[in-house]
């Protein structure tokens, strides 16, 4: 039966309640909703709405649903009520009569789904720190286990210098040390209490908000009863975390396809993350990767989505808020499941050290290290740019790399050319010099990498 009920003199139609009705995707708040109705049973208790016996009533009878829809034994799903605090009060009402039937006494359902989803959205974001921060050990851990390994870096997707590869995951860890940051934040900011401020004008109750909110877990309580039932800001900021968060891997995936091609040959990735084609026994497909990708799209959209839902409606509460919750599940799930299959990524792949190495070594990377050698000669970095270009073109005709260069040619492009040229050409030597903070030489990457891994054993 509708909580509403008592104005209408019909039913909803079918159509209306396929629409309408939201039980299909918010029933998985169902732990969230007990837990807030057994704070507001307090909160009623103490304003002598309840007695003690009510309150001790409905809190036990909470508590013990709350523990048979974590084991299974409640599926909330199958009822046929409208929402997941029709389920709730329905429960209660069976279960407890006319007991039940008051704890809806002061609240409405505008500020209790609003604290309903903010409880769902803390509990998930907390999850997600942790998959973020299981998914940066995994880059650590891959980057501690090829600690000298050196592959070329790329601009333009063109060889461009060479780098280590703990300097390439060490990159992705920055990323997602950002992404924990921007979800920390989130979380400060949705840890506001909207319970209590009614269906947008307060309740008349004499309750203590602060005592409420600090019950289930906030921070303190939303300060404007308008705001409380209409903000949605926090499905934004956890839709935008999840889009950056999902961005970020989406190039990290393309990075590792790219790296796991024949082509590249610089990975193998492990078999449980990979599979075959139907067609080709050959085949050995990097899907887990190219879904991480695809899947970025997926969330972006839900971005959007809500962006366009929120931008016109007035104050305070509009059903078309009921349209916050399946797009922001579902970017959750996605996210969730991204972050852990790209840690199985990681902790399954295989570096190819001497292809990666070979690699980094053709491409003329080393161009840079010559026009810094000249540049020590005392020519103008300008025209040391020009005279490496030159030596350039005139490896490609000869088909040689510029250290394979014979001595007389290079001195036939300018005479300040050294045989002290060839140790600067050597890949090792490009590698050391990069040793200000941020850099790819050994010292700068072991130091970078022992900090990262000391921050993540806090």
């Amino acid at each position: 039966m509708a909580l509403w009920g008592g104005r209408f003199s019909q039913g909803s139609s079918g159509l209306f309640r396929q629409v309408n009705d939201s039980l299909p995707f918010d029933n998985v708040m169902a732990v969230d909703d007990m837990t807030g109705s057994i704070v507001w049973s307090r909160a009623l208790l103490s304003v002598n709405v309840l007695t003690a016996d009510e309150q001790k009533q409905l809190e036990d009878t909470l508590t013990d649903m709350i523990a048979q829809v974590e084991n299974g034994q409640l599926d909330v799903s199958t009822v046929d009520e409208e929402d997941i605090h029709s389920v709730v009060e329905a429960l209660l009402t069976e279960k407890l009569g006319d007991i039940g039937r008051k704890l809806h006494t002061g609240r409405s359902r505008n500020d209790q789904v609003a604290t309903d989803f903010r409880l769902w959205c803390r509990r998930h974001a907390e999850e997600l720190l942790e998959d973020l921060n299981h998914l940066t050990k995994s880059l650590l851990n891959c980057a501690s286990k090829y600690q000298q390994a050196i592959l070329p870096g790329y601009t333009h997707l063109q060889r461009a210098q060479p780098v280590l590869w703990p300097h390439w995951c060490l990159a992705y860890v920055e990323m997602f040390n950002r992404d924990i940051s921007r979800l920390t934040d989130a979380i400060k900011r949705l840890n506001q209490c909207p319970l209590g401020s009614g269906a947008l004008a307060g309740t008349t109750y004499p309750v203590d908000r602060h005592q409420i909110a600090s019950d289930l877990g906030f921070d303190g309580p939303c300060l404007n009863s308008l705001d409380a039932v209409s903000d949605r800001d926090f499905v934004l900021d956890l839709l935008y975390c999840a889009s950056t968060s999902m961005m970020h891997m989406s190039r990290m995936a393309e990075d590792l396809i790219f790296y796991n091609t024949g082509e590249a040959g610089f990975m193998q990735l492990g078999d449980t993350v990979t599979s075959g084609s139907s067609l080709m026994p050959q085949k050995k497909n990097p899907d887990a990767l190219e879904l991480m990708r695809g899947k970025c799209g997926r969330v972006f959209g839900h971005l959007q989505g809500m962006l366009v839902t929120l931008k016109g409606l007035p104050l305070a509460y509009n059903k078309d808020m009921q349209e916050d919750k399946e797009g922001v599940m579902d970017a959750v799930t996605q996210w969730h499941i991204c972050l852990r299959i790209a840690a199985d990524v990681l902790d399954s792949a295989k570096l190819n050290t001497e292809r990666c190495k070979e690699a980094a070594q053709q491409g003329y990377s080393n161009a840079t290290e010559l026009a810094d050698y000249l540049v020590e000669k005392g020519i103008p970095f300008r025209t040391a740019h020009d005279i490496t270009g030159q030596l350039v073109m005139l490896a490609i005709e000869k088909s040689c790399a510029l250290e394979a260069l014979p001595l007389a040619d290079m001195q036939s492009v300018n005479s300040n050319i050294g045989d002290d040229v060839y140790a600067v050409l050597d890949i090792n030597y490009g590698i050391s010099k990069r040793n200000a903070l941020g850099g790819t030489s050994q010292e700068t990457v072991n130091q970078a990498l022992d900090a990262a891994l000391k921050a993540q054993a806090k």
